[in-house]
């Protein structure tokens, strides 16, 4: 297909334009004007444009892209090398951030809660991103733990009695521990994000919620594979996910 023809529709499924974010998002680097085959991943990594390098994909996929506000915008070092592998394998680099996070059946969140039974009750935090419910069946917060490291493939960080009740989840993918606190006021019982922060854990103790950092990469890989996929069942392309193992 055409990547213009691509761009267009990815623009109307995740509507990018209702976000104020931190990157630009859709085509951040362009490359050839054909595209049958995608290669997804979470993050631009070298890695992972070394991985498409080799699957000659037409177009990378992710979540975490480049030009982050902030940045030092020269091109210099890793940044060179990786502008300089897509340039000269003629790739297009695709990326969405939060309209990835919030998309209510691609997004990451949206995800999560598929993966983990969890009935999506509402939304909260900044520009609707985080996520409010309630667990499949009340459990303790042991039993919540294991459920969420079988299905993430790792063991979280958890600040909380294993012996509490959980009936009431928020959760936002990434680092999103700035939203503890308003999970904190809409009375859950648990709340999950990907990173923690040093003062999270005394908003931990001293509420008596529950918290689990779960990993940023871990909890932002079901977006894009979401993504990757409903591109191939749509327009009949090849979309192959690349999971960059990421510890944090």
């Amino acid at each position: 297909m055409k990547r213009e023809e691509l761009l267009e529709y990815l623009e109307g499924l995740l509507m990018p334009g209702k976000f104020r974010d931190y990157c630009p998002n859709g085509l951040q680097v362009e490359g050839r004007s054909e595209i049958s085959r995608i290669v997804a991943g979470v993050t631009a990594s070298q890695a992972l444009l070394d991985a498409a390098v080799e699957r000659q994909a037409d177009a990378i996929l992710v979540h975490h892209g480049y030009f982050w506000k902030g940045e030092d915008g020269r091109v210099t070092g890793i940044r060179r090398k990786r502008l300089a592998t897509l340039l000269a394998n003629d790739i297009n680099l695709l990326a969405y951030h939060l309209p990835l996070d919030a998309h209510p059946e691609l997004g990451n969140n949206a995800q999560l809660a598929s993966r983990l039974g969890w009935v999506l009750e509402g939304r909260f935090g900044e520009q609707d991103i985080a996520l409010l419910g309630t667990v499949a069946e009340p459990c303790d917060l042991a039993a919540l733990v294991a459920r969420v490291a079988a299905v993430l493939g790792r063991e979280p960080m958890v600040i909380g009695d294993g012996a509490r009740l959980i009936r009431r989840i928020g959760w936002c993918s990434g680092g999103a521990q700035g939203y503890f606190e308003q999970a904190i006021a809409l009375g859950v019982d648990a709340f999950m994000s990907g990173e923690i922060s040093e003062q999270t854990v005394h908003l931990a103790r001293e509420s008596g919620v529950a918290y689990l950092a779960a990993g940023h990469h871990a909890t932002e890989r079901y977006g894009v594979q979401a993504l990757a996929g409903h591109l191939a069942q749509q327009f009949g392309i090849a979309c192959e996910f690349v999971d960059v193992d990421n510890p944090v």
